[in-house]
């Protein structure tokens, strides 16, 4: 990676019109941009509202991947069958650096983000290639990467009985499984390859096996694609234990000297994407990471993940 490529991360697409039409006319061209940047910014378009962002998404012509069937914890609310709100954890709360889903066996391969409402202060998305930061990171620490490659590693996640808004990670387990009782959640965790312990006050601790933590992409680049950073980094409310959330695939505890390279180097390769309102971001869910930045006053921004 040359410093002239990071400071083209993300590329901006700058137009005028209807961007379901321009979608929709330019895909080849589009995804040929997407798979070289990682990411793609549509700016000056005419995407005034949520109903034209779902028919920019539908102008895309890939499959949807439905929020409701996947396995995310956050909270979030469907605007339209396609469009949902981002996580809704307080502002206060820093989302951080996370491939989607990378933490259950089920993902989307491409995101889209539009902001409706820019916040008055801070609110980016960061976003991180995580083919760079293997690259580095297979210098810097190449036993950690090695290990993580052969054995895979483990997500805990303790999910409440009902949503839990004030947190990033509130989604209940009935939401989160698709259930609505305890004989139907642990049939879908043994089904899913999951170890699980009810607890005390009706939370659901739940263990993933072991799942990949290095993904080789289509091109043959090889990509940081795992949860880990955001778990570790995150991963904290009053039912959560950042330093019990993730494992190697063998359970032993992953440590702070083990996560300080990788988190090192993702902040440094890292770019803030500062939005105005009628942005659209296109982001390839495997070659890309992203999160949340504070803010305050009110921001509003929606997404669409592509199956």
């Amino acid at each position: 990676m040359t410093d002239a490529a990071a400071q083209e991360f993300p590329a901006t697409i700058a137009g005028g019109g209807d961007l379901a039409a321009f979608l929709a006319a330019n895909k080849t061209a589009v995804d040929a941009a997407l798979s070289d940047a990682g990411a793609l910014l549509f700016r000056g378009f005419d995407v005034p509202d949520p109903v034209a962002f779902d028919a920019a998404v539908q102008g895309y012509g890939e499959p949807g991947f439905t929020y409701e069937d996947s396995l995310s914890n956050a909270v979030r609310t469907n605007v339209t069958p396609r469009v949902f709100t981002a996580n809704e954890a307080p502002p206060t709360t820093e989302i951080f650096l996370h491939h989607e889903m990378a933490q259950t066996p089920l993902y989307p391969s491409k995101l889209f983000f539009y902001c409706e409402i820019a916040a008055e202060t801070g609110g980016a998305t960061p976003l991180c290639r995580s083919d760079w930061v293997l690259d580095r990171l297979g210098k810097e620490a190449p036993a950690f990467v090695a290990r993580v490659e052969a054995e895979g590693v483990r997500y805990t996640n303790v999910m409440p009985g009902d949503d839990d808004a004030g947190s990033g990670q509130g989604r209940s387990w009935r939401s989160t499984l698709s259930v609505d009782n305890r004989v139907a959640a642990e049939a879908r965790l043994r089904e899913l390859g999951y170890s699980w312990e009810w607890q005390s006050d009706g939370s659901l601790r739940a263990t993933t096996p072991a799942l990949p933590a290095v993904r080789t992409i289509g091109d043959g680049r090889r990509s940081f694609f795992n949860q880990l950073i955001a778990a570790f980094r995150g991963w904290a409310d009053s039912r959560n234990d950042p330093n019990r959330a993730i494992t190697f695939g063998d359970g032993t505890p992953i440590t702070s000297q083990d996560m300080a390279p990788a988190i090192e180097i993702a902040d440094e390769l890292t770019a803030d994407l500062a939005w105005q309102p009628g942005d659209v971001a296109l982001v390839d869910n495997y070659l890309v990471m992203h999160g949340r930045k504070p803010f305050e006053g009110k921001r509003r921004v929606l997404a669409s993940l592509v199956a």
